[in-house]
């Protein structure tokens, strides 16, 4: 019945407000009205302002114990006046591009803008394009960043387009010099980590030489104590050299332990249980749409093919059946080995079967997300976890010394070489798909570069970022090639505008930047709420005094408006500027001035002799066309602006906007209830309630008879 009643309320809101509920609407559906309006309340305040609601479950849940959920905790989302940062203005010289080229060339800079400055690490980056006569600008706005310089420095950089291809040459070998100082380096840790366990089986204070030696910080800080850790952890080797040594609790291991990072003094302090853990083999059988199956196979192909092997499988060849069947590429060329694992490491129903089976038993078919599976348990243990100490000495090797190996090597052809890109549709299939054509040059050096590459993939470097990594099929001579994929139309378009913006030369030159501190913004913030809400009070003690009754009603009405603004503005988000709280607040002030329409036709209609709920009903009706059309003149605007102008405007026209759609809809049909619904109680219908001077009104029956 709830749904019945608000899919009523916001249908026949939008067609025709003022006729939401007639004369002689039932009371049980008046009430049923007010139950909503009172949960949106709920919902929009504490979705706005959570802390309350979080608090009180964390209260209950101390003294009670039980668990409270908590409120979506969403953030608002302020902008750069507020949160501080910097407003950029850039020129783009459009001089060498086609004019009919200017959008999409503009669209592809502002993309590779938006590139940059994300992977600077900018917190809600806005980057807008604008234009002025033949003069394109980008504006944008970096809230809360430190190194205004180097962003700028980024920004201003025109694209990089790079085409590139795997890099098969061998890491070069260390000199002489660097092979020398790494293993003076590495004699003298060793030489430290040599006394320092000499010392340590000599009795004295681990802790303080975990201290003196050790250059693991974590452990030292806690005497060398590493906690207790797993065997299938990183610390594995130093697990697996106090059980082949047969140590006891207490005792240190005799020599030292070498890993890849460096040399170990070890002390094994205990040993717990911590679970149990099975050792199995399993075969899959994957179907197209499971996880990470790359078969064409059927859904109901894969369960008779899987039904197959377990009615065929033993443990003697479950080993052979699943290097020849099995689907997984990890574990089916060793037999379907799956090695030891405790709880918790698989999915529920692959983990449920593994410790419910019998060592040595093979399971039925199980299915999970990644297609059906046969399971043969091996064996199950105890799992245990070690506590150790240890005391860590740093080594180093040839990669300390030599840069990490690229994967990719540059070509020489480039963004210059490009003459452009374009979105195509295959002939055949229509799929989208990109076209690339290259000019003279560029189409000897691709031919060069398909030429070696065929069968193996070629990546397309912007600004130092993989946009594409296509696959040659076949040597390309031509000068013009073309990508495919499963592009949706909108994938095709980004990766043709990323293309061209680092084919087409836009330069872009900073016109002005200005600066704002985080504390003038929260500065701003507070004067600008603090402004709000002495308005808004005041606002409300002139309803109240005013309009007495129905004023109470438009506070309450104004305060369910300011809640779901606010939940809107989380929701949607919002970016909120002085200039969209200057647009809520405006917001606020129409909504007050429906309201006020709303109640002097209220008073007109008491001052005729009508009753009090065909006065209610009445004075609704009349307010509504001058309302609706105010309103919808004001939505107009805030559109224009929204859609013409630039980022600080937008924040106003935005906020505005929205203000104005949900005002509308608390003056007309918040207001409208509450008032039907206050109006059915006997004690509410004094007329001093609603018209001072009012003496009486008259009943329904009084009205019937004058008609």
């Amino acid at each position: 019945m709830a749904r019945r009643g608000l899919g009523e309320i916001m249908s026949r809101a939008a067609g025709h407000v003022g006729s939401l509920f007639a004369p002689k609407t039932p009371r049980g559906r008046v009430r049923r009205a007010v139950f909503l309006i009172l949960l949106i309340v709920f919902f929009t305040g504490t979705l706005s302002q959570p802390r309350y609601w979080n608090g009180a479950a964390d209260w209950i849940g101390e003294r009670t114990g039980i668990g409270v959920p908590h409120f979506w905790d969403l953030p608002f989302h302020l902008g750069l006046d507020l949160q501080g940062g910097t407003h950029l203005v850039y020129v783009a010289d459009m001089s060498a591009i086609d004019e009919k080229e200017h959008v999409d060339a503009i669209a592809g800079v502002r993309d590779v803008i938006e590139r940059r400055v994300n992977a600077f690490g900018v917190s809600e980056p806005l980057v807008q394009t604008n234009r002025s006569g033949d003069e394109w600008r980008l504006i944008v706005d970096l809230a809360g960043i430190s190194d205004i310089s180097e962003a700028i420095r980024l920004i201003g950089e025109t694209p990089i387009l790079e085409f590139k291809e795997s890099n098969d040459e061998p890491a070069r070998e260390l000199t002489e010099e660097e092979q020398e100082e790494m293993d003076t380096y590495n004699e003298g840790a060793a030489e430290r980590a040599e006394e320092a366990l000499k010392k340590a089986r000599a009795g004295d204070d681990f802790a303080g030489l975990a201290a003196e030696y050790s250059e693991d910080p974590v452990s030292a800080a806690q005497g060398g104590d590493l906690g207790f850790v797993a065997p299938d952890g990183p610390h594995y080797l130093l697990i697996d050299s106090i059980t082949e040594a047969g140590l006891e609790e207490g005792e240190i291991l005799r020599e030292l332990v070498t890993s890849a990072d460096g040399l170990h003094v070890v002390r094994y302090d205990e040993r717990r249980e911590a679970g149990r853990e099975v050792s199995a083999a399993h075969i899959l059988v994957c179907y197209t749409g499971a996880a990470r199956c790359e078969v064409e196979r059927t859904k109901e192909e894969a369960r008779i093919a899987i039904e197959s092997l377990a009615a065929e499988a033993t443990a003697t060849n479950f080993g052979n059946l699943a290097i020849e069947r099995s689907d997984d590429p990890g574990s089916g060329p060793s037999g379907g080995d799956l090695g030891w694992f405790g709880q918790g490491a698989m999915v529920p129903a692959f983990e449920e079967a593994a410790f419910s089976l019998e060592d040595g038993q093979i399971s039925g078919v199980i299915e999970t997300d990644f297609g059906f599976h046969i399971l043969h348990k091996i064996a199950e243990r105890t799992r245990y976890e070690y506590r150790l100490s240890h005391i860590f000495v740093e080594t180093k090797t040839a990669a300390d010394y030599l840069p990490s190996p690229d994967p990719w090597k540059n070509t020489s052809l480039s963004g210059k070489h490009l003459k452009r890109a374009m979105v195509q549709f295959h002939p055949q299939t229509n799929e989208p798909q990109v076209g690339l054509e290259f000019n003279d040059e560029g189409k000897e050096l691709f031919a060069e570069i398909t030429s070696r590459n065929v069968g193996r993939p070629v990546a397309i470097f912007l600004d130092g970022q993989p946009i594409s990594i296509p696959t040659v099929q076949e040597v390309i001579r031509e000068g013009s090639a073309v990508i495919t994929g499963n592009f949706t139309i909108q994938e095709s378009k980004l990766l043709a505008r990323r293309l061209n913006a680092g084919a087409l030369p836009v330069p872009i030159v900073l016109e002005t930047q200005q600066s704002v501190g985080a504390t003038l913004g929260q500065e701003s913030l507070s004067s600008s709420l603090r402004a709000g809400l002495i308005g808004f009070l005041i606002v409300a003690l002139f309803m109240l005094l005013y309009y007495r009754l129905p004023g109470l009603i438009a506070i309450f009405a104004l305060a369910l408006y300011t809640a779901v603004n606010l939940a809107l503005y989380k929701v949607i988000p919002v970016t909120l500027s002085l200039s969209g709280i200057a647009g809520f607040i405006l917001s606020v002030g129409m909504a007050v001035d429906a309201n006020i329409l709303i109640f002097e036709r209220l008073k007109e209609e008491l001052l005729r002799g009508r009753t009090l709920g065909s006065a209610i009903d009445e004075g609704f009706k009349r307010a509504w066309t001058s309302i609706r059309d105010s309103n919808f003149t004001t939505l107009i605007s805030c559109t224009i602006l929204f859609y013409t102008s630039s980022s600080l405007i937008k924040g106003f026209a935005l906020t505005l906007g929205i203000g104005v759609l949900i005002s509308m809809f608390s003056a007309i049909t918040v207001s409208r209830t509450l008032l039907r619904f206050v109006a059915g109680w006997s004690a509410l219908r004094n007329p001093r309630w609603y018209l001072p001077g009012l003496v009486r009104m008259p009943t329904e029956s009084e009205v019937e008879g004058t008609n």
